[in-house]
């Protein structure tokens, strides 16, 4: 099989498969966190560090920190060497120069202002900011046909007591994430508030809001706007007031009107107009209820009726574990890490950006928590309000910016070779033919001596008291962590660990108190792990899975090449995205009138991650399958943990993986600062990277599939 080379990788035992035969070159990656930029793209396609508002410069700490030990980083981009032949599609010398800005604002650690997002995003009117979006969530088709029926229905709608609203309706299409569904109905809305949107078996229709149209029965338009807006905003600690009126019939029947549509969810109050008496007239404010505080259980209607704060914001990090990061916000906010959300995971050893959402802060708090946040080494800016949590996966994709350096050829190559011809050919062969879409080592834990697939595997077994002991296994070091974790594993002494520990260990400190009230038994640990959000026991479990896959993939195509054959796992259309979301029936087995007719490629084939609710290959990868789990002890596995409230029902991932946008440019080598004096680094040049991908890909294995080598 002459088109893949095999290398043997410390992530799994079996050896990792290239797609394409050219031969790459070496070089270093990560060289510090800014040379690795990793920017989230959105389910609309846009760079999340760009969304809502402008920035200006600001400096985050540890990024600081970085510049102060790499005082020379600014970089002159060289003219690239004459190519030995045009790329067809190949980005031209402004998106080249894009690339360019992107590091040069790397390198002067540009971030942007929370304040001037505060501001924007108090000033500026909600429906504006979202009525932009409907074309992206409808197509412009749509949007411009939900512009005429809103037109219309505004033009028929019945003056007082001309009997009931029109009932005339419009489909927007169907849509089968629950996400997609929730922004657009909040688009709608935001936009034209005389409309309501409804839900009919994933269809979304529109239609003339009676509520409203009664409301601008007893006050103005504008004021029904400020309403309506208000109620979706859910904020609080806002409230709502009504304009001053003199008319004490009038006030009632606008209290009647908020207490028969909304009285479970907001309270109304006529006040006076300070030091004019109630001949003057008095205003009716609104704002939301307090939480219910009994100790009574409250049902599903209760839950309703005082809804929580949502606040979405971009964090950019560096140098930091997502889940530190979130452990930070957390302390500074008084919240729990649970009431945090995103949409992936991100590089430690990177300077990235990513949107959150935050449960019950609002912006004002979030913003005066600014400059405390700021002092842990993280940047929050574009904050807004939003209606609900964020979804794992709930993202296009990611936006890479890398600078590989020491740039050279491999020493088994020919040394009459040229170096910018490998590195050409290297690009090329990977824009063409992509990469195979292997999980990274981050997903398991690199250099570790216990990777998370071990505790993920453990969990499987429903072996709590082992999977306590792999988690508390300590590394090489005499370091205040290590201590602590060779303490546990020598004593089983959690209250004595706990002391030991660092608070920034959050996972960690966790655990230990959980084991120090319940045990180290099997319910003990099972309290323990139940301790930890959902979303880090799960990883765990999913970097097992990856495992499986990434071994899997292996098998496939060394049995049957790039090949499609019978029995294959085909994608049913064609997402861009990872099918994290998709169930059996958005897959395909390949019968043999397929292959007869050609009408599916490689780059359809999926692989699934296991779990209880997919569809496995009906080829030789089923076997396959059934003995890697009874290798691991899985072979009865339901792949749900009842103990640890875990179901895993498993997701399709393809195959192979495509970079977006892939352009490159040399750099002139750096200098650096070596004690009093300014020296040459000697590594020779160091390369400009940039390229997107879709979620769930990893560029380090890009970048690996590029180089020929492990990075």
């Amino acid at each position: 099989m002459e088109a893949f080379r095999h290398t043997h990788s410390s992530v799994d035992a079996s050896p990792l498969c290239w797609v394409s035969d050219h031969t790459g070159f070496s070089g270093t990656i990560k060289d510090s966190a800014i040379d690795f930029v990793v920017t989230e793209i959105d389910v609309r396609g846009q760079l999340v560090s760009k969304a809502g508002v402008g920035c200006d410069l600001d400096t985050c700490s540890v990024e600081c920190e970085q510049e102060k030990s790499h005082p020379s980083r600014n970089k002159r981009l060289k003219k690239p060497e004459k190519s030995p032949e045009n790329l067809s599609g190949w980005p031209n010398h402004d998106r080249l120069e894009d690339a360019k800005v992107v590091h040069d604002e790397v390198d002067q650690i540009a971030v942007c202002s929370l304040s001037e997002s505060a501001a924007n995003s108090s000033s500026m009117p909600v429906s504006e900011a979202q009525g932009g979006t409907l074309d992206l969530l409808l197509g412009s088709s749509v949007a411009q046909a939900l512009e005429k029926f809103a037109s219309s229905a505004k033009e028929r709608r019945p003056a007082a007591g001309q009997g009931a609203v029109d009932e005339a309706t419009l489909s927007l299409g169907t849509f089968q994430e629950k996400s997609q569904r929730a922004a657009i109905h909040l688009a709608v809305r935001q936009k034209f508030p005389f409309l309501k949107t409804v839900t009919n078996n994933a269809e979304i229709q529109a239609r003339p809001d009676p509520q409203y149209s009664e409301l601008c029965h007893l006050v103005s338009e504008k004021e029904a706007d400020g309403l309506f807006s208000f109620l979706d905003s859910k904020d609080t600690s806002s409230k709502f007031t009504f304009q001053r009126d003199g008319n004490k019939e009038h006030r009632k029947a606008v209290h009647h009107f908020v207490s028969k549509y909304f009285g479970k969810l907001v309270e109304t109050k006529s006040f006076s107009e300070q030091g004019g008496g109630s001949r003057h007239g008095a205003v009716i404010t609104v704002r939301f209820r307090d939480k219910v505080t009994s100790s009574r259980k409250r049902n599903a209607n209760d839950c309703q009726a005082v809804p929580a704060t949502y606040t979405a914001f971009t964090l950019r990090k560096a140098n930091m574990e997502t889940l530190e990061a979130i452990a930070c916000l957390a302390s500074e906010l008084g919240v729990v890490p649970s009431d945090f959300s995103y949409a992936g995971i991100k590089d430690k050893k990177a300077v990235t950006s990513q949107t959150m959402v935050v449960k019950n802060v609002t912006i004002d708090r979030l913003q005066a928590k600014r400059l405390s946040i700021q002092s842990k080494g993280l940047k929050v800016y574009n904050l807004r309000a939003v209606t609900q949590h964020l979804q794992v996966g709930q993202l296009k994709g990611n936006h890479f910016s890398i600078i590989i350096r020491n740039i050279r050829k491999h020493q088994e190559d020919e040394p009459e070779a040229s170096l910018t011809d490998r590195v050409f050919e290297a690009i090329k062969k990977v824009k063409e033919k992509g990469f195979v879409n292997y999980y990274g080592p981050q997903r398991f834990g690199l250099g570790q001596n216990v990777q998370a697939d071990q505790i993920g595997l453990a969990l499987l077994e429903e072996k709590l008291v082992k999977a306590v002991h792999l988690f508390f296994t300590p590394e090489e070091g005499n370091d205040p962590v290590n201590k602590a974790k060779r303490h546990f594993i020598n004593t089983e002494d959690a209250k004595g660990t706990l002391a030991l520990m660092p608070e920034y260990k959050t996972r960690e400190r966790l655990v230990l108190r959980a084991l120090n009230r319940y045990g180290i038994n099997q319910e003990g640990c099972s309290r323990a792990w139940l301790s930890l959000p959902h979303s880090m026991r799960i990883l765990y479990i999913h970097s097992y899975c990856s495992k499986v896959w990434n071994e899997a993939a292996s098998f496939r195509l060394k049995t049957y090449d790039l090949k499609v054959v019978e029995g294959d796992l085909v994608a049913c259309n064609n997402l861009e995205r990872d099918l994290s979301s998709q169930n059996n029936q958005q897959v395909h087995i390949v019968t043999a009138e397929d292959l007869e007719s050609n009408i599916y490629s490689i780059n359809q084939v999926v692989l699934p991650m296991p779990g209880n609710n997919i569809q496995y290959p009906c080829n030789k990868l089923t076997l396959w399958y059934q003995e890697a789990f009874a290798r691991d002890g899985l072979k009865a596995c339901k792949f749900r943990i009842p103990a640890l409230q875990l179901n895993v029902p498993g997701c399709y991932r393809r195959l192979l993986a495509q970079p977006q946008d892939l352009v490159y440019q040399w750099l002139e080598d750096c200098i650096l600062a070596t004690g009093e004096s300014k020296q040459p680094r000697g590594t020779g040049d160091s390369l400009s990277l940039s390229f997107s991908l879709s979620s769930s890909c990893y560029a380090t294995v890009c970048l690996r599939e590029i180089m020929k080598c492990n990075v």
